[in-house]
């Protein structure tokens, strides 16, 4: 099961502070909580979907997809024997701004 994080504004997600590292995040600050990503599970393009880019012609949507990267993380200072959560983290190009999209179950 998964939890899509509530609408801010149009956008969804949560803005969140993220620490690259050569094949994706490496860290990341949610809240007071900074997130060690200890495995990269999976990561994609994606672009918005059709009905909600502008009308008429072609937008700033269809030549900025999102990044999104699934990874499985564990709090900073919890013990490696403590269950890691799984997380989507977007990197949307256009805005220049991480978010925390989805967290799994």
């Amino acid at each position: 099961m998964s939890r899509v994080l509530g609408d801010v504004g149009e956008r969804v997600g949560e803005e969140v502070q993220v620490e690259r590292g050569p094949l994706g995040p490496a860290q990341f600050w949610r809240g007071q909580g900074r997130y060690v990503v200890g495995e990269l599970l999976d990561s994609w393009v994606e672009t918005s979907p059709w009905w909600e880019r502008a009308a008429g012609g072609a937008s700033a949507d269809l030549v900025a997809p999102r990044e999104v990267f699934r990874v499985e993380a564990l709090r900073a200072g919890r013990s490696r024997t403590s269950f890691a959560g799984v997380y989507d983290l977007c990197w949307d190009a256009a805005d220049n701004r991480w978010s925390l999209v989805r967290v799994h179950d």
